[in-house]
């Protein structure tokens, strides 16, 4: 195997990985679909992946960082969730990674409840706390799938075209 085809097979690596991550929040996606993204572009001498598409590559990643950040913060705060309602919610999301499915869906939604509860213990505010932080996170992955294939479109539509 030639020095090429092992750039390619990493690079193919790191955007699986990415696109893997944009789902589980233990993986930062986004940013290593593009690092397998440029590696490719590399690889190839930036012939058919230049630096304007890789600048716009780069802008959608930066944006993707944002919308992680800001859904879940305004569907938080929105609802008036406490700093320990946030912390919750990221152990919640980590937990949940151990539950499949399930935990994902769920883990958000348990870890903001439960901080909520430590931070007022209030059961109603909780639970409002906990469903609008995880609504949140879920309209923050919704949009970030849809930068994912975006990146995917713009960068096979740079290689192919």
């Amino acid at each position: 195997m030639d020095l090429q085809t092992l750039f390619y097979l990493i690079a193919v690596v790191l955007v699986a990985l990415g696109v893997a991550g944009t789902i589980l929040p233990a993986l930062p996606g986004i940013p290593l679909i593009f690092a397998g993204m440029l590696l490719a572009a590399w690889a190839n001498g930036f012939e058919l992946v230049g630096p304007w598409i890789l600048l716009v590559l780069g802008v959608l990643t930066v944006l993707s960082i944002a919308i992680d950040l800001l859904a879940t913060a305004m569907g938080a705060k929105r609802v008036g969730a406490s700093r320990m309602a946030l912390v919750g919610a990221v152990v919640g999301t980590v937990a949940g990674l151990f539950f499949g499915l399930i935990g994902l869906l769920a883990g958000p939604f348990l870890g903001a409840l439960a901080g909520q509860l430590m931070h007022d213990r209030h059961l109603g505010r909780a639970a409002r706390v906990g469903f609008g932080t995880w609504l949140g996170m879920l309209v923050g992955t919704v949009m970030k799938i849809g930068v994912v294939f975006a990146m995917l479109g713009i960068f096979a539509a740079a290689w192919f075209f």
